[in-house]
């Protein structure tokens, strides 16, 4: 039995990197696919502007966003494979960065063009570009998505706007003291339906910065529960054998998804 397995193990391994392994990495491509065509939509179909017009718009936005984390926790590669393809897609990360945000970023400075719309898409893609490299580093799919999820809270959580108030000089009586309204924060008024007050805003903050927090640092039994809220029709006893015999840790929950790639790890290393 043992040398069984031990062979079923290099033939998932060998299969991970031959073309005979597609169907292992069936999700991550459709994913990937998906999220590329969501991104050329929201680019392509939505004004390039500060405005949030309603919390449609805003959770379209952030499809893309979602698709793709999902893409990068879905990836099963070998750790041969993972430190290749770092070497390809980490510098690619950086020149999508440093050859196309930056020189539009200059050009609308030095037009006296808003590049809010630039920094807003660039910051959702600096926290992919992260969580891709924790992942082809050798993190775990359960990890990233923790990463991806936590980083983009930040992001939506109105603390650079709070930042911006608190640690630049400002001399205008429009921003000092700080506002008792923040009607340029898009995003606050899309939930609340009006611009949010002063109180409200920071209320707003610490509710993304707890959730943040929380996703960072709950224990895998409990990312793993939640997941089980959503596969109805299994029992919990079912679901906890069926996990350990897998040795999935979890990995439909937030963490998890390590062990499974052990085989392919052993066979190509």
């Amino acid at each position: 039995m043992e040398f069984k397995r031990m062979v079923d193990n290099r033939t998932a391994g060998s299969d991970t990197g031959a073309g005979a392994g597609l169907r292992e990495h069936r999700a991550f491509i459709i994913l990937t696919v998906l999220a590329l065509a969501a991104a050329g939509a929201v680019w392509f179909g939505f004004p390039h502007e500060k405005t949030i017009p309603n919390i449609g718009v805003l959770i379209v936005k952030v499809v893309p966003f979602v698709i793709a984390t999902e893409a990068i926790a879905a990836m099963r590669l070998s750790q041969s494979l993972r430190e290749k393809l770092s070497r390809l897609f980490i510098p690619l990360c950086f020149l999508v960065f440093f050859a196309f945000f930056v020189p539009q970023i200059f050009f609308a400075a030095a037009n006296d063009k808003s590049f809010y719309y630039l920094v807003l898409t660039l910051t959702p893609f600096i926290i992919l570009a992260l969580t891709l490299s924790f992942r082809l580093g050798g993190g775990s799919s359960g990890g990233a998505r923790r990463l991806g999820y936590a980083m983009i809270l930040l992001q939506l959580s109105g603390i650079e706007d709070l930042a911006f108030l608190t640690i630049n000089p400002h001399t205008d009586p429009a921003w000092t003291p700080i506002p008792q309204v923040w009607t340029w924060a898009d995003h606050m008024t899309v939930f609340f339906g009006r611009p949010a007050t002063k109180n409200e805003a920071f209320v707003f903050i610490a509710v993304h910065l707890v959730l943040a927090v929380l996703i960072l640092t709950l224990p895998d039994r409990i990312w793993r529960k939640i997941g089980g809220w959503f596969r109805p029709g299994r029992s919990r006893n079912t679901e906890i054998s069926g996990t350990k015999a897998s040795g999935v840790n979890g990995d439909n929950g937030v963490d998890g998804g390590a062990k499974a790639e052990e085989p392919a790890v052993t066979a190509q290393g």
